[in-house]
């Protein structure tokens, strides 16, 4: 299944067509804002909780703290998390879904159900 330019167009295409892949794509623009080894399974972790860094960290142990730094500003930029500064002494600074960073759950479910039914 493709889209065509005016976004939400559906096309049915043959194997043998080629068509050219907008930049309105919906899949294109969902793999531009979650697309990556880690902002899924950020969004995943930040589901229902509200996490300081340190917390997310510990979740998720193989991802370097310099690489989450940058997953979390890009998922901040992109209105799906909110990062809130306490103004505390030590900083206290967390971060939870917004509601566009909600709608990511669903994507994370059908991916769980599609690798289910890949192993089996």
């Amino acid at each position: 299944m493709l889209y065509d330019n005016s976004s939400t167009h559906l096309l049915v295409s043959m194997p043998s067509e080629q068509v050219k892949i907008s930049p309105q794509c919906p899949i294109r623009t969902t793999l531009e804002l979650v697309g990556g080894k880690w902002k899924l399974l950020i969004l995943h972790q930040l589901n229902g909780n509200t996490l300081r860094f340190g917390e997310l960290k510990s979740r998720l142990p193989d991802i370097s703290e310099k690489m989450l730094i940058q997953e979390l500003k890009i998922l901040v930029r992109n209105k799906l998390v909110v990062r809130t500064n306490h103004g505390e002494v030590p900083p206290r600074v967390d971060y939870a879904l917004t509601e566009k960073g909600k709608n990511a759950e669903d994507l994370i479910e059908a991916m769980v159900n599609f690798a289910v039914k890949y192993k089996s």
